[in-house]
């Protein structure tokens, strides 16, 4: 099937709705209500930046299946320090959470789940008005988002996908960057939800393009990953200063976000979780999920990937082996040493 195919199957339906007298940019005075699943490590700071953002008028309802998570959100809303924004409730279900927010965001770890999510939303009994605004932050594969947000919309509903760069640390200060997959009509609407959470919006294009542009990104993110390790470990073995080589690399054209932010070798960027054995970061499951899904979204357009198969293999193998699992993904400069000892 090709990414036209695909793309095509899924159309908006009717025109952009409101709740009454009360839309999604609307003023202090709104009283807005606002759903968030999914308090993971990026969707906590980001309920929490949401919730201090809007109007102190305005109620969020919250869900996750880890109990003591949604207890924790409650107790640092309701902590002094903590307590300007929105009020706090944790809702008993999912169909509570669709059935009592105009505008919903969920932030899921895989496509299984996002599925299952919507599916109870859809649940709900939202046939009729007033139309919800559903916002899916996961990163997930195109096919997924493209049948959920139909789904969504088969019932008046809207749906973006919006996932999102920028990491644990990205989403704590507020600013992360968002790719957002929305038709024309809904991204003024969007875009200043997501600016409560993060700094950037890129409107990708219709649905469905903003998971594409998330995974375009990852790819190219494992791949210069994997080479900057590479690169790194090769020099270093030919007597090459790690500081030396890094900073040469960063002045000339070999520069990228792995060599001068996040390099993988200990010790050479002090805020690199390589310089805290691999602790904190981008997890190396995470990356072998994404790099996987890029992979199946390239093979819906037919696209040649030709480094793809060896890439997915490291980041596969790294993430099962005992001294490189729960990681961050630059672990596979460890990896590549483990390698080298057998």
């Amino acid at each position: 099937m090709s990414a036209r195919h695909v793309f095509s199957s899924v159309r908006a339906i009717g025109a952009r709705q409101h709740f009454g007298a009360r839309c999604f940019s609307a003023s202090s005075a709104a009283q807005a209500k606002w759903g968030f699943v999914g308090l993971g490590q990026m969707g906590y700071p980001m309920a929490k930046n949401l919730r201090a953002k809007v109007p102190q008028a305005d109620s969020l309802i919250i869900y996750d299946i880890n109990e003591s998570t949604t207890r924790q959100f409650v107790e640092e809303a309701s902590d002094p320090a903590h307590a300007a924004g929105a009020s706090v409730t944790v809702a008993k279900s999912l169909q509570d959470v669709a059935r009592n927010s105009e505008t919903v965001i969920t932030m899921l770890p895989q496509p299984k789940h996002v599925k299952a999510v919507y599916d109870d939303f859809m649940a709900a009994g939202l046939e009729n008005p007033p139309s919800r605004l559903f916002i899916d932050c996961s990163t997930i594969d195109v096919k997924t988002s493209l049948d959920v947000g139909a789904a969504v919309r088969a019932l008046g509903h809207e749906f973006v996908d919006a996932p999102v760069s920028g990491g644990v640390v990205g989403a704590s200060a507020g600013t992360l960057t968002f790719m957002l997959g929305a038709p024309d009509h809904i991204v003024s609407r969007v875009q200043p939800i997501l600016e409560r959470m993060g700094k950037r919006v890129v409107h990708m294009g219709k649905p469905g393009t903003g998971i594409v542009g998330k995974l375009a990104n990852n790819y190219l993110l494992a791949i210069s990953n994997l080479a900057t390790a590479e690169t790194m470990n090769f020099g270093i073995k030919l007597g090459l200063e790690p500081k030396t080589l890094a900073s040469l690399i960063n002045c000339s054209t070999g520069r990228c976000w792995p060599s001068e932010v996040n390099n993988p070798v200990p010790g050479v960027v002090e805020t690199a979780p390589a310089s805290r054995e691999y602790q904190g970061g981008f997890g190396v499951s995470l990356m072998a999920k994404d790099l996987k899904l890029a992979i199946a979204a390239a093979e819906l357009a037919d696209a040649k990937l030709v480094l793809a198969d060896s890439a997915k293999r490291m980041y596969d193998e790294a993430e099962v082996h005992e001294e490189c699992k729960g990681r961050d993904f630059s672990v596979v400069y460890k990896y590549l040493q483990l390698l080298e000892k057998k």
